[in-house]
């Protein structure tokens, strides 16, 4: 299976400046103006390749000037970090700043490959048609113009409103040119989706050339329903904290009236993904096992791992898994193929969140066992092993999630021995073993942990997800809709938990629209766990200020035996009002005399 590899040539670069060395040094007379670049179909494809450059890559945790992804695990309840230096902890302590790298990082290299994506739809129907067809210069056009529009929407749900520009700006430009306001959020999400519909038509249904990455009909679908639920979720759809935010005219650039319409325009599109490309292009990703717990379990487990199946509906190509190493307990004593840094710890109340093999929360049966131990043989293991009996019995995914102490690795290796995982003070993934490279919590992140490092695809958007968009969204403007738990038990059955309803084994549910928004919500906290998803939509609920406003809770990395297992305070979290929004990075604000701070910033 072939796969787009991004060309990072000028990646983080404007094509248009004097640091594009390295593409420029492979034309022969050392001079490529602008108007050439669209005489080779080599030289398009390179440029295209530059503006995928910069898409996300949430496999790679972005350390200060390093790699480009976001922090957005352990910036959420899910999950800590034991190092200092990433810039998770900065967000989780609310002590960071408006002139830090990592704030203007992402504004300066996406509004880079805005700046490109306009240039080439302005220039690419120029091409040189005996090197370019018709075909794909359309095609061409609208992987661009969907690029645009993607930047665009990552911008929005970390920064809110932000100046939309949609032509390219002369680097001699006056200053009255440069000199732009923020669009309102409503204006933003506007120009989003008219820009994915527009691409639609000219996109394929499935890669070209199965070159797994480009711009599809599906992937434009896809997130205009992302743009779509950000706009009716509480942080932008009628926020009166928000109040503000405002232009330097008085524009204001959040809508202070609550529009339930929006929640419609979310699930419609939804509704119209689903009835497109379902089952025909994507499907939720299955396994069949004889036992049907380890059926769901590796069902779960690999739709994250198997490169590009069919549940994938967009992900960064070739990624590189430094997640890897994140997530691997230390294990002293052992092989280095089954070492890594532990460092990223699972927070208790992310355990706690898995339902039991029932289906039930911990505290809603009385099969969950807060003490003790019992014989147990998780879905992965070759035998059964002395277990915490919190950790016994539960849903299948919390097994693919969380590596907890006494259990048994993932990958052996060459190992003349099993490799057991112990985090106890003592233990091969101890404290006693570095104050640094272990875990906070004493449990760490499993989920997406892969033998192999390269060629990886970092997953961003995939069906389940769409799934319980849809569901989330009928059930904010049309409570008690049926289709509300037929796409909400999709998911519940792929994962081997009983499904909700009032049929013979199915779990009572509540038919009022607060109980089935908790169900949904906690849905999603568990099938979307450690995928970059959670930071986002407790901002876009606007409940972080309750979620990752708490001390952060795990087990007594301190101890051994009996001492481990006590439920500890690892960290305090201070979550601000400001902190809903990223600041407009600083420079951006000296420069640009009418572009306005986000409130608290």
């Amino acid at each position: 299976m072939k796969k787009y590899i991004i060309a990072f040539l000028m990646a983080g670069v404007m094509f248009l400046n004097n640091s594009c060395k390295d593409f420029l040094d492979q034309v022969p007379d050392d001079i490529l103006t602008t108007d050439r670049i669209f005489d080779s179909k080599d030289y398009v494809n390179q440029y295209l390749a530059n503006i995928y450059a910069n898409i996300p890559n949430e496999l790679m945790q972005r350390y200060t000037n390093s790699d480009h992804s976001g922090p957005w695990i352990a910036a959420s309840d899910e999950a800590m970090y034991n190092w200092d230096f990433n810039y998770a902890n900065n967000l989780n302590q609310s002590t960071w700043s408006a002139t830090d790298w990592d704030v203007s990082a992402y504004w300066s290299d996406w509004y880079k490959s805005i700046r490109n994506a306009t240039d080439f739809i302005s220039k690419i129907d120029k091409a040189n048609p005996a090197e370019v067809n018709a075909i794909e210069r359309a095609r061409f056009k609208a992987e661009a113009r969907a690029l645009r529009a993607l930047y665009y929407y990552w911008l929005v749900r970390m920064y809110g409103p932000v100046p939309i520009i949609n032509k390219v700006l002369a680097p001699d430009a006056p200053l009255s040119e440069l000199n732009i306001p923020r669009n309102t959020f409503d204006e933003c999400i506007s120009f989003i989706v008219e820009q994915l519909d527009s691409a639609y038509t000219d996109l394929p249904l499935v890669p070209a050339n199965e070159e797994y990455g480009r711009i599809t009909k599906g992937i434009v679908k896809a997130y205009k329903t992302q743009a779509l639920m950000l706009s009716a979720s509480p942080l932008f759809n009628g926020n009166t904290d928000m109040a503000s935010l405002v232009n330097k005219d008085g524009t204001a650039l959040i809508s202070q009236t609550y529009n339930a319409g929006k929640w419609k325009l979310a699930a419609d599109a939804a509704k119209a993904f689903i009835d497109e490309f379902v089952p025909g292009v994507y499907d939720l990703y299955t396994e069949n096992n004889a036992d049907p717990f380890v059926a769901a379990y590796l069902s779960c487990r690999n739709v994250v791992l198997v490169n590009w199946n069919k549940e994938w509906i967009f992900a960064r190509s070739n990624s590189g898994v430094y997640n890897w190493h994140d997530g691997t307990p230390l294990h002293v004593g052992y092989t280095t193929n089954v070492q890594g840094y532990g460092a990223l710890g699972v927070t208790q109340k992310m355990v706690d969140a898995y339902f039991m093999s029932n289906g039930l929360p911990i505290d809603k049966t009385s099969e969950y066992r807060a003490t003790g131990f019992s014989d147990y043989k998780a879905p992965f293991d070759v035998k059964a092993r002395s277990t915490y009996n919190p950790w016994t019995n539960r849903e299948p995914r919390f097994y693919v999630g969380v590596t907890y102490n006494n259990s048994y690795w993932l990958y052996q290796g060459n190992n003349s021995r099993e490799v057991i995982t112990v985090m106890e003070f003592s233990g091969n993934s101890g404290r006693s073993q570095s104050s640094s490279d272990v875990s906070p919590t004493g449990y760490t992140v499993r989920k997406n942990i892969a033998v192999t490092w390269n060629d990886r695809g970092a997953l961003l958007l995939r069906l389940g997800q769409i799934f319980l968009d849809y569901a989330e969204a009928l059930n904010e403007y049309d409570p008690g809709n049926p289709n509300i738990l037929v796409y909400l038990n999709k998911i519940r059955t792929r994962a081997g938990v009983p499904a909700y309803g009032n049929g013979a084994g199915q779990i009572p549910l509540a038919a009022n629209q607060e109980a089935v928004r908790t169900a949904i919500r906690r849905e999603r906290q568990v099938e979307l766990s450690f995928e970059s998803v959670r930071y986002f939509d407790c901002h876009r609920w606007k409940i972080a200020e309750v979620t990752d406003n708490a001390p952060v809770t795990g087990l007594n990395m301190y101890g051994n035996g009996d001492d481990f297992y006590k439920f500890t305070t690892i960290t305090g979290r201070t979550f601000r009002e400001r902190d809903y929004l990223w600041p407009v990075p600083n420079d951006e604000i000296l420069k640009n005399n009418l572009l306005v701070q986000n409130p608290g910033w």
